[in-house]
């Protein structure tokens, strides 16, 4: 067989020291670029050779859904906030200046929604245990600090705090006895999940020492990784140095008996067209891992069902098994990339009825909410009243899952909190 083009490029990252140098590539005027590096001193940009040479159309990067992916738009935080930062760059400010404003701005953005750290965050003891999550009553999710950076940013990525250097809202640990023992201590813990920014910056060996100690685990079911290098750096598991070792990795994981769910983040379609992407999820399969698909809806970027059909058809074909349609988080420039909670529901339902049975494993759309998944099942007309008929797809009290309860319809909401309870007093969760 013949290796696809471009397995053998090494990893190059892009960050904001680059941002004006690759802005060159596009029509843009020296305001605009300006402007651009002004949004991103507050939200992180970091994107890699692959993305910006295979993926993005420098010819019309405007309409290119891949551009407004990574590069940050100037439009993405209010007017004046922009304003504040662009003079600030201007004037050549310090960059301890800078940041302080930035810093400013990111806590007016809800940087941890869903009660990230109040909430989910268990103790030993009296202490938190910095860097797990236990929300759900089976799954637990761990940061491991070595993997608390990506390939690239998505712009609307909900973990953006992970990624700015304030060290308050970071979540991440290094220490894999606080992982075990927490997990050994909870039988009802089934499924890990390790997650970031993306566990798949790690190399094989930092890898190994947190997966490896979970397969000794007999109520540990399942080993989850959440990613996006399938989308964003393909040669993790082609021509990297370590793909063959981490391959490895995967089948000592699914010898142990258990199931390793490579949980892979796509955006859009040309983020599966690639040969090396294809590739890259064969060997994947071929190790016994079982890959589902999730993304969220975002605007300007996959708001049509179409894509989303696309998707999912294209993602069966090759295997892998589609997953989660969300709603994006109230977080960040959540007001530049939101969809009204109708008009997603109608790109879901639009997308469901293109595809066979076999790709309707997917749910949505799903709100990663602070009571659990929230999903609109649809807009249904009841007593004469119009209403959102919602679902709790996953939930902190395991009681209330599966359980349907319905909202005033509201055109214009786009998120749970956006909402009021109908026929009731308040949601089954308050």
């Amino acid at each position: 067989m013949t290796a696809p083009e471009n397995t053998g490029r090494r990893f190059h990252a892009y960050t904001i020291r680059h941002l004006d140098e690759l802005l060159q590539r596009a029509p843009l005027t020296e305001e605009q670029r300006l402007r651009t590096r002004a949004v991103a001193s507050v939200l992180p940009f970091r994107t890699n050779a692959y993305v910006v040479d295979e993926l993005i159309d420098w010819d019309d990067p405007f309409g290119d859904p891949m551009f407004r992916l990574v590069f940050p738009q100037e439009d993405m935080l209010p007017v004046e906030d922009v304003d504040h930062i662009a003079g600030l760059l201007q004037n050549d400010a310090s960059k301890q200046e800078v940041t302080a404003a930035a810093n400013q701005i990111r806590f007016k953005l809800n940087p941890h929604p869903a009660g990230q750290l109040a909430l989910n965050i268990p103790k030993a003891g009296e202490e938190p245990i910095p860097g797990l999550q236990h929300k759900y009553r089976e799954t637990v999710l761990f940061f491991p600090q070595q993997g608390q950076t990506c390939h690239a940013y998505c712009t609307y990525c909900f973990r953006w705090a992970q990624f700015v250097g304030i060290a308050d809202l970071k979540m991440a640990n290094n220490d894999v006895e606080q992982l075990t023992g927490y997990v050994r201590d909870h039988p009802e813990v089934s499924s890990v999940l390790l997650t970031g920014g993306d566990p798949m910056i790690m190399g094989e060996p930092v890898l190994r020492r947190y997966i490896e100690p979970l397969l000794e685990m007999e109520h540990v079911e399942s080993v989850r990784i959440g990613s996006k290098a399938l989308a964003y750096w393909p040669q993790r598991f082609v021509s990297d140095p370590d793909a063959d070792d981490t391959l490895r990795l995967f089948e000592r994981v699914v010898a142990s008996g258990k199931n390793l769910a490579f949980m892979a983040h796509f955006s859009h379609q040309k983020e599966l067209d690639s040969e090396i992407v294809r590739e890259a999820v064969r060997r994947i399969r071929a190790t016994g891992a079982v890959i589902r698909t999730q993304a969220p809806l975002i605007r300007t970027i996959n708001d049509d069902a179409e894509q989303w059909a696309g998707m999912w058809r294209t993602q069966h074909k090759l295997g892998m098994i589609p997953y989660y349609m969300f709603v994006e988080r109230d977080t960040g420039p959540q007001d530049y990339f939101s969809v009204p909670l109708v008009r997603a529901w109608e790109i879901f339902r639009d997308a469901f009825s293109q595809v066979s049975g076999l790709c309707r494993t997917v749910r949505g759309p799903s709100m990663s909410a602070t009571p659990g998944k929230v999903a609109v099942d649809g807009v249904v007309e009841i007593g004469g009243e119009k209403v959102f008929a919602l679902r709790m797809l996953q939930a902190r009290d395991p009681d209330l899952v599966g359980r349907p309860f319905y909202a005033k319809f509201d055109e214009n909401a786009v998120w749970v909190d956006d909402l009021k309870p109908a026929f009731a007093d308040k949601f089954p969760f308050e």
